[in-house]
């Protein structure tokens, strides 16, 4: 007899299969099924994003009463939820940088709360967001604990952080607040010379039943970023503050 695991193993190669028989086998045809239009236009960010403005949301950036404040400058290319279920869904936002060069782009705490950098995190910081309060359209229970989590800062060959000094390996429960510099965005993927497009990654993780943080890579521990932030996506499925 299958085990779950192995049930869950043989679905998903089903699911593959099926794919790769019923799709032209181009990198646009994965990515539109994917991601949806959203992903096609990061290559067109890319290449110009001064001809795209219209796209970027600004550091700093509160819409309407959201309760927290945009983490960084950019487009957002992938957003919370993005791919296909059961494979992959991505777990929060990235957001592109128009600056084209690394170590540039600053990324700031979108909500005051208690930072965490564990000692063997490179580009990464997470702040402790206790008791958050209640918003209207907030996915919370009352008192919820959350975290923020903030990726990507550091060098494609894994040489340089580019997490603010102030924040060293180490680092834990550091009270910040909403708008102090974290770090700048990078292409650090985790593999040496295997580099990301210059991003931030930004999710929104819950506690588990210990208070610590969940694993951010899997959706079920994360929730949209959007909701926090008040943004939505217009009618061509880019995502800002359209108030």
């Amino acid at each position: 007899m299958l085990t779950f695991l192995n049930r869950r193993r043989v679905l998903t190669a089903v699911i593959l299969l099926t794919l790769l028989l019923t799709l032209p086998l181009t990198s646009r045809t994965v990515r539109l099924r994917f991601f949806g239009p959203r992903i096609q236009r990061i290559s067109t960010w890319f290449a110009n994003p001064a001809a795209h403005a219209d796209w970027q949301v600004e550091i700093g950036t509160r819409c309407g009463n959201a309760p927290m404040i945009f983490p960084t400058t950019g487009f957002i290319g992938v957003g919370w939820g993005d791919g296909l279920w059961p494979l992959y869904q991505h777990t929060g936002y990235d957001i592109f940088s128009p600056a084209g060069a690394e170590n540039v782009t600053p990324n700031i705490a979108a909500y005051d709360g208690y930072l965490t950098r564990e000692d063997d995190w490179l580009s990464t910081v997470i702040i402790r967001h206790p008791d958050f309060p209640p918003f209207n359209g907030s996915p919370l229970s009352p008192g919820e604990q959350i975290w923020s989590y903030y990726t990507h800062m550091a060098s494609a060959d894994g040489s340089v952080s580019y997490v603010d000094p102030a924040f060293p390996p180490g680092t834990r429960e550091k009270f910040v607040t909403a708008g102090t510099l974290l770090g700048y965005q990078g292409t650090w993927s985790g593999r040496p010379n295997d580099p990301v497009g210059l991003h931030l990654h930004f999710s929104i993780a819950a506690s588990g039943a210990d208070g610590s943080y969940t694993n951010e890579t899997e959706i079920g521990n994360t929730y949209d970023p959007g909701l926090f932030l008040g943004l939505t996506a217009n009618e061509e499925g880019i995502i800002g503050c359209w108030r």
